[in-house]
């Protein structure tokens, strides 16, 4: 059999879709994370982030459509091995001690890495003989992000990994995580709703609304592609300044105007310009759902990549 394997893309779907008996929750996504990304994945509740993590995690069946883990199949041989997946439940032993739960992945994990397990423990002052059912959702989500990591995957897929831990904790081991991912070439793609924390975090970003990619792509790329426009409203009749511009969205307080927009050519003096953050452009756009959708030529697989190229 030939080796179809590609270290420079970590996930690629192509037509991916998943139909439950309430209907589609995914439906038609084709995109591309490069190896190497740290990658948010962002939507509102029910949007179908935690499906497409599922399906890219392979504890999910596609209904249509294929996803492939570094160019193969999550089920070829030795593909395992390369992801580690946490969950929003953190499913873990609950009569075992920390201790145990760790030498357990020891055992399972033929590459296991006890020092980058140990140190995710330890950062929390956790015992080593804690029973796991005896810790807080935070404390176990230490345990279980220390069981990943311990893998040394190539790929970490993260659903909500620390939605149940104080501030302090979720910015100490968001540094933890981004120390393993550039010390060890680890992709990261991890799901949040806490839109600030991952500003100047993540370098490429997937939008995902109502079981479809609206944004995909670098971060940098996306930002740049758009600008927040502001100035006096001027009124029913009068020409709009952004008319000739893709507007993802319009508001109108009082006698005030703004926009966001991606400019295509100059844009009018009268407005005043500023480049988005990144809370600003996500927020604009989950309130646009009409909103086209744009891909950077990182983000684009399968046939969209033929046709950019």
């Amino acid at each position: 059999m030939n080796d179809t394997s590609d270290d420079r893309t970590a996930l690629e779907a192509v037509g991916l879709g998943k139909r439950y008996r309430r209907g589609w929750a995914l439906r038609d996504c084709t995109f591309r994370i490069p190896a190497g990304a740290v990658c948010g994945m962002v939507g509102p509740n029910g949007a179908g982030k935690s499906t497409l993590l599922g399906l890219a995690a392979q504890l999910l069946t596609p209904t249509e459509g294929t996803v492939t883990v570094f160019g193969r199949p999550l089920d070829a041989p030795g593909q395992r091995a390369r992801v580690a997946f946490v969950a929003q439940d953190k499913p873990l032993y609950q009569r075992f001690t920390v201790a145990e739960m760790l030498r357990l992945g020891r055992e399972l994990n033929p590459g296991w890495n006890q020092t980058a397990a140990q140190r995710i423990v330890d950062q929390g002052e956790l015992p080593g003989d804690a029973r796991l059912g005896s810790l807080s959702g935070g404390q176990r989500t230490r345990v279980a992000l220390a069981l990943a990591l311990g893998k040394q995957p190539d790929l970490l897929i993260l659903d909500e990994p620390m939605s149940d831990m104080d501030p302090l904790a979720r910015h100490q081991l968001m540094g933890t995580l981004m120390s393993e991912a550039a010390t060890n070439g680890t992709t990261l793609l991890m799901s949040s709703h806490i839109l600030a924390e991952l500003d100047g975090t993540i370098d490429h970003l997937l939008l995902v609304d109502a079981g479809r990619i609206r944004l995909a792509g670098e971060v940098d790329e996306i930002l740049a592609a758009h600008r927040l426009v502001s100035g006096a409203d001027p009124g029913e009749g009068a020409a709009d300044p952004t008319a000739g511009h893709t507007v993802v969205e319009t508001r109108r307080i009082g006698r005030q105007l703004t926009a966001l927009i991606r400019p295509e050519g100059e844009l009018s003096g009268a407005l005043e310009v500023s480049r988005p953050t990144l809370e600003e452009l996500l927020l604009s756009y989950l309130r646009s759902p009409q909103a086209p959708t744009l891909f950077t030529d990182s983000a684009r697989a399968g046939h969209d990549a033929a046709v950019a190229a």
